[in-house]
């Protein structure tokens, strides 16, 4: 009997073992994939955060050539008009010397709106969107458009710096490289998201090759993905380029 008893006590101890060893390693397993989840996490918003920062810095240089373009290509030009009509002033050309001046200064109040810092601190796609492409359209650098589906949302600053940025690479291609005569841009609000369509009419050219190449595609899909958003270019030589974003709110 007493043999029986140490019997069951020895089992009794040895499951009791079993049972403490295995929720110790339960635990074990437990906090080291809550540690590396942590650790993702971190190093994710530190990549968030780094990502963030550049933007605006690419934004703001952005924003400083813009400036240098529009002081010596447009408004350099039109004081220069300005000087010229006045010093050939008439009462036959006022009209026209006040035409040119008054066009000068609303040319600087649009480049005001560029110069203010908090234009990238507080910037709004929309209204972001808006003034680059009034500004298109003003420079004559390309014909334009910006289309507004559906009812609007407000979205994530933060993650708005990042998709403008991402719009901003576009235009600034299709202005320089792609010949486009026309640049389309739509913002179509859903339910539950955003698709955001950039479309030009320029030459276009090969995926395979930019693929191999690796130019800017990655960058874009990557930006994207930080947003929990997806992004997807699409472009055949003599058809133009698009793309496209969808962001979930």
């Amino acid at each position: 009997m007493e043999q029986q008893e140490g019997r069951i006590l020895i089992i009794t101890t040895l499951v009791l073992i079993l049972v403490i060893t295995f929720l110790i390693l339960l635990f074990v397993v437990f906090q080291r994939r809550k540690n590396k989840l942590l650790l993702e996490r971190a190093i994710a918003k530190k990549r968030y955060e780094r990502e963030l920062a550049e933007t605006q810095i690419e934004i703001r240089e952005e924003t400083l050539r813009n400036i240098s373009w529009e002081l010596h290509d447009n408004i350099g030009q039109l004081l220069t008009l300005a000087k010229i009509q006045l010093q050939h002033a008439s009462p036959e050309n006022i009209d026209e010397i006040s035409h040119t001046i008054t066009k000068s200064l609303t040319e600087i109040r649009a480049l005001s709106k560029l110069i203010n810092p908090e234009f990238i601190k507080q910037i709004k796609l929309k209204e972001a969107l808006e003034l680059e492409i009034e500004r298109f359209n003003r420079l004559n650098y390309i014909e334009a458009s910006l289309e507004i589906k559906g009812k609007e949302q407000e979205i994530n600053q933060k993650h708005g710096i990042i998709i403008f940025r991402i719009l901003q690479e576009f235009f600034s291609n299709t202005i320089k490289h792609s010949r486009a005569h026309n640049l389309c841009v739509s913002l179509h609000y859903l339910e539950d998201s955003l698709k955001i369509t950039a479309q030009d009419n320029g030459v276009g050219f090969e995926m395979k090759k930019v693929l191999l190449k690796g130019i800017g595609l990655q960058n874009i899909k990557t930006r994207a993905k930080l947003i929990n958003a997806e992004a997807e270019l699409k472009s055949f030589p003599e058809k133009g380029t698009t793309l496209t974003i969808n962001y979930y709110f």
